[in-house]
């Protein structure tokens, strides 16, 4: 699949569930104004969590009209016209809706509030077919190590962060996002039986089972939150996390950056301080829409716009580069394109780059990736609750996502803004930075250790 950015190095299991299309057409209509809104931005707590204010506030970031919601009586005004929501962004102010009738989209169109429309999903003969499959036998069998962090040690150390654990620094009190494909037997496999997970949500059908998903996020959510000693110990293993689907992994289209932007904008309402998105785009079924390098610029894809604000919301956006490097493309996919996040790439367990780890720089001249960590023979585990293998910059993102979250939780007084520059100063390759390793392998313990002087 190229929209999910891995290679697994063994068959791990992918699975969809029943689902019963029954709209095939999906418009997102980008609005002018939110006027006359029923809220205000003096009045954040009505529309934002005490979390997500309070992370402003200490950031100094200001409450604005991005995040006011997209107006209701417009939505109504929408919904009238006999077209379903799917999807709402504030921070872009649009509203994604679904019908089987193209010719329901032309009784919106008269709308002064509608700034433009464009068509982002139709359905394929196999999307409108249902899917069923069944869970995985799950092997719950654990094999213990002599090394506190079972085989997740070299994914660990070659940034540092060991160190960083040893002085406490787990990720505790932080909260990480998780927006992936699904979530496949999570709730089942006893070597994740102990992670902190604050809550679900599918964006692309709302009434699934998230843990019956794709299998991706799970192996995702491995790097990151495992903590069982001797078994395997993750990168942030004292984190909380948010578990979310934006990601259809049926078919390639552009609506699957609307329900991004709406997962994005969900982890800010509800507190969320990292988040982690494997998921990257720049090819389309609809070929008419695939990206070209110059729309590498941060701005031009919705998901990299949304991107770009993240760090304006105080939350720090990790993501994956892409796996384009021995291909055509080559270049990084959206949103690794985007400001103020921090794209990773992937190397190998010794620092050397993985081959297919995809290259910058951006459109604008910007670096890209950001910093590189283990993507090729990472650490994760399996499916069937056994630990393996896994090749992909997909996996890179999460170690490197969790080693950030345990950096700002040393290091609480700093902003998003100064954790994501603090990281690329502590690259090995600050002094001369590229298009392939961008600024090197961060050290984090350095970075704490610099930053408390």
């Amino acid at each position: 699949m190229r929209k999910i950015v891995f290679l697994f190095s063994v068959l791990l299991s992918l699975t969809t569930i029943a689902f019963a299309q029954i709209d095939t057409l999906k418009y997102r209509i980008s609005l002018t104004d939110k006027l006359n809104s029923e809220y205000c931005i003096d009045k954040p707590e009505e529309f934002l969590s005490v979390k997500a204010i309070e992370r402003r506030k200490k950031q100094g970031l200001p409450i604005d009209e991005t995040d006011l919601p997209v107006n209701k009586t417009y939505i109504n005004q929408i919904k009238e016209s006999d077209l379903n929501v799917v999807a709402v962004g504030k921070w872009d102010n649009f509203v994604t809706v679904s019908c089987n009738d193209p010719r329901k989209i032309d009784s919106v169109r008269k709308f002064p509030f509608i700034k433009d429309i464009e068509l982002v999903w139709e359905a394929s003969e196999t999307d409108k077919k249902n899917r069923i499959s069944q869970r995985d036998t799950i092997s719950n069998d654990m094999k213990w190590l002599d090394t506190y962090y079972g085989v997740g040690l070299e994914q660990i150390q070659i940034s540092g962060v060991d160190k960083l654990h040893a002085e406490g620094f787990k990720g505790e009190g932080i909260t990480i996002a998780v927006i992936d494909a699904g979530f496949h037997n999570v709730d089942s496999i006893k070597g994740m039986d102990n992670i902190e997970i604050l809550g679900t949500k599918d964006f692309v059908n709302p009434t699934s089972d998230i843990f019956a998903e794709n299998s991706h996020g799970m192996a995702v959510l491995s790097c990151m939150a495992m903590n069982k000693p001797h078994y395997m110990v993750g990168t942030a293993p004292k984190a909380s996390y948010w578990l979310l689907r934006s990601e259809d992994d049926r078919s390639e289209h552009l609506v699957e950056q609307d329900y991004w932007a709406a997962a994005i904008e969900f982890a800010d309402s509800v507190g969320v301080d990292v988040v982690n998105t494997s998921l990257g785009y720049n090819e389309f079924d609809d070929k008419s829409k695939n990206y070209r390098y110059r729309d590498l610029d941060g701005s031009h894809a919705l998901m990299s716009r949304q991107a770009s604000k993240v760090a304006d919301k105080g939350m720090i956006l990790v993501c994956s580069a892409g796996n384009s490097g021995m291909g055509s493309w080559k270049k990084t996919t959206t949103p690794g394109d985007a400001f103020n996040v921090i794209t990773v790439g992937a190397v190998d367990k010794e620092g050397v780059l993985a081959p297919f780890s995809s290259i910058g720089n951006t459109a604008d001249g910007r670096i890209k990736p950001d910093v590189v960590a283990v993507g090729l023979f990472a650490d994760v585990m399996g499916t069937d609750g056994i630990l393996t293998t896994a090749n992909g910059t997909s996996f890179a993102s999460p170690i490197m996502c969790g080693m950030v979250a345990c950096l700002w939780e040393s290091l609480p007084h700093l902003t998003a803004y100064e954790i994501i520059k603090l990281v690329q100063s502590v690259g090995d390759r600050v002094d001369f930075p590229n298009n392939i390793y961008g600024y090197g392998i961060p050290n984090l313990w350095q970075a704490y250790l610099k930053e408390k002087k």
